[in-house]
């Protein structure tokens, strides 16, 4: 079993390397040539030697002078191909390089381009250290043999020239060759196959590593409140052990054979000049064919080693070039339209919910998906405001998500202006509607950078209209350099609510003609959001809303209220009205005001705390 698995990785890492020279035939055949020159010249070499040394060396030794003339013809003939072969090494190494950086470099970009094509759903079953692994250090060692692949390309060529030599100079010599050139290859195959399963383990565990590296990062907050520093310490470190323990493992393979690869020729060497000490003395060859030879095991000894260097890198190219296939075979795109929405600037947009219903794909492919929504019926009219209400866990985020093409629906419609959203454009939905989301990004750049994102137009008389419609021209204005203030990495230098109303600024700053607010200004006081909101319904805004709601204040703003339970539109209308009709949307709301009035009441009891002890 274990001999088939590693035949199957030799063959198919052969295949990744095939596919490298068909998308690169070009800057192959350029590493490959000059791999070919510098192997023919390897043997050239050794024939240069051999002549110098028959047909200077010895002569001089015997009559105890030199003919200056040979010597200087030598010397001549050992430049010139030192020359030579500097030329093809040049080739070969550039070519190599050039190619398998050029291969790293386009498959980093078919990554990532993928990424964008798939849906949020896959995102969501996948670590953000993992997929972050395919990009870089899967596709770094899927392409990883391509380096020492010319060099090997060129030692076959050059082996193949060599057995021919050597034939030709003698036999017997060459028995030798034929006796430790296959040895030498077979000790490779043996390696490879050795090595396969222990650089599969060590990449698989590098992208682990870096998953559980990237989810203490990215929740260092959480790790640093809740006192788990000791507990994430052991859980990356049990794992980057196990890393430690595989790499070792490839060491120590390593260390067991690489002494082997390099005492096969030397040993080939000594047999050469003990046998052909014998055969010189029965007059079958001369010093200079002795010498020749001999002199080719001694250089022949590195390039062979380059069938070994591909041999033992293609488990890890297998394991790379599984890991990365993973994402470019990846199903569940979600194409674009060709239809384009021609309303005019500043009219809002109606958005329109059709009998959608909806499921998430479960992490385990073989399970079904379960229904999040069912036949979701409703609209937000032109340049109205609705609320959307529901208990936690109800779909409304779901909802949200669908009215700005996060997800498309399993059946139903989602519609903009009556045309269905699938069948638009990527840029005309991004340029109409504008989702607001629960959790809060900024980049690491300034207040100017996150609001304007190089949007072409985008001056800072609209950020600043942008930043005062969010409420936030007023914290923003305080800040030491403005909108050129660094709000630091996720906006570690702002509150949550300072967050939260610069995402709405992000937002607005594209004068959207629909704007999708999933609970954005839930972290601000009270009062400010319902300047917001007012600011929203003014006129010049000329914007569709549809807003995630919890607070009663907010909800009563809204032109209408759809309510939603375990994904099913219960009732639809305005506040007033569902208060009288929909029993469940009175006891929610009631449960949102109670909680509302203790949270107020708590502040206001720690706010005479604090002033009782000002005063004492």
């Amino acid at each position: 079993m274990a001999s088939k698995t590693s035949r199957d990785v030799l063959v198919r890492g052969l295949r990744v390397l095939g596919r490298a020279i068909r998308e690169e035939p070009r800057i192959f055949t350029l590493a490959v040539g000059g791999s070919v020159l510098f192997g023919l010249l390897t043997i050239g070499s050794a024939y240069v030697v051999g002549a110098i040394v028959g047909n200077v060396a010895v002569p001089a030794l015997t009559a105890g002078r030199a003919d200056n003339g040979l010597l200087a013809l030598g010397a001549a003939a050992l430049i010139a191909v030192s020359l030579l072969k500097v030329v093809g090494i040049f080739g070969r190494r550039l070519g190599a390089g050039y190619m398998q950086f050029r291969l790293q470099a386009a498959y980093r970009r078919k990554v990532t381009r993928r990424y964008l094509d798939l849906p949020l759903s896959w995102h969501q079953r996948h670590a953000t250290g993992t997929l972050l692994s395919n990009a870089n250090s899967d596709v770094e060692a899927t392409w990883f043999p391509i380096a020492p692949l010319p060099f090997a390309v060129g030692t076959v060529v050059m082996l193949v020239t060599a057995f021919g030599s050597l034939f030709a100079t003698d036999w017997v010599l060459a028995l030798i060759g034929v006796a430790i050139f296959p040895a030498l290859f077979a000790l490779n195959v043996v390696y490879s196959r050795r090595m396969a399963p222990r650089q599969a383990r060590a990449q698989q565990l590098r992208g682990e590593v870096s998953a559980i590296a990237h989810e203490s990062f990215d929740g260092a907050l959480v790790v640093k409140t809740m006192g788990r520093e000791a507990q994430e310490t052991t859980r990356f470190a049990a794992r980057a052990g196990e890393l430690r323990d595989a790499l070792i493992s490839v060491g120590r393979l390593r260390g067991v054979f690489d002494p082997m690869l390099e005492t096969l020729p030397s040993i080939g060497t000594l047999a050469v000049l003990l046998i052909g000490a014998w055969r010189m003395r029965q007059g079958a060859v001369t010093v200079t064919e002795l010498v020749s030879v001999a002199f080719l095991f001694t250089v022949l000894a590195f390039p062979v080693r380059a069938i070994g260097w591909v041999l033992a890198e293609l488990p890890r190219s297998v394991a790379g070039w599984d890991r990365v296939q993973h994402v470019l075979a990846a199903t569940g795109d979600m194409p674009y339209g060709a239809r384009e929405l021609h309303a005019a600037a500043g009219t809002p947009a109606t958005l329109a919910f059709d009998r959608v219903s909806f499921g998430y794909e479960p992490a385990d492919p073989h399970e079904a998906r379960q229904p999040v929504l069912h036949d979701i019926t409703f609209t937000v009219p032109a340049g109205r405001t609705v609320a959307l209400v529901g208990p936690t866990g109800s779909g409304k985020s779901t909802i949200a998500a669908l009215a700005v093409r996060l997800v498309d629906p399993q059946s139903g419609q989602v519609s903009v202006d009556g045309a269905d959203v699938r069948s638009l454009t990527a840029s005309s939905l991004a340029s109409c509607a504008a989702l607001v989301a629960q959790v809060p990004f900024v980049f690491d750049d300034t207040v100017r950078a996150n609001i304007a994102l190089d949007r072409a137009g985008v001056t800072d008389d609209e950020v600043w209209a942008a930043l005062r419609l969010a409420e936030a021209d007023g914290f923003v204005a305080r800040l030491p350099d403005g909108l050129d203030a660094m709000v630091g990495e996720r906006g570690t230098t702002l509150s949550g609510g300072q967050r939260q109303r610069l995402t709405l600024a992000r937002a607005l700053a594209g004068r959207p003609r629909l704007l999708v607010l999933d609970d954005a200004t839930s972290a601000v006081d009270p009062r400010v959001e319902a300047a917001i909101l007012a600011a929203l319904r003014g006129a010049d805004t000329a914007t569709s809303i549809l807003v995630v709601a919890y607070r009663r204040a907010t909800i009563a703003l809204a032109d209408e209220v759809v309510y939603v339970e375990h994904g099913r539109v219960i009732a639809t209308g305005t506040h007033a009205e569902l208060l009288e009709r929909s029993p469940g949307y009175v006891d929610l709301v009631t449960a949102y005001e109670k909680a509302e009035a203790e949270r107020e009441r708590e502040k206001a009891y720690e706010e005479a705390n604090l002033d009782a002890e000002v005063q004492a």
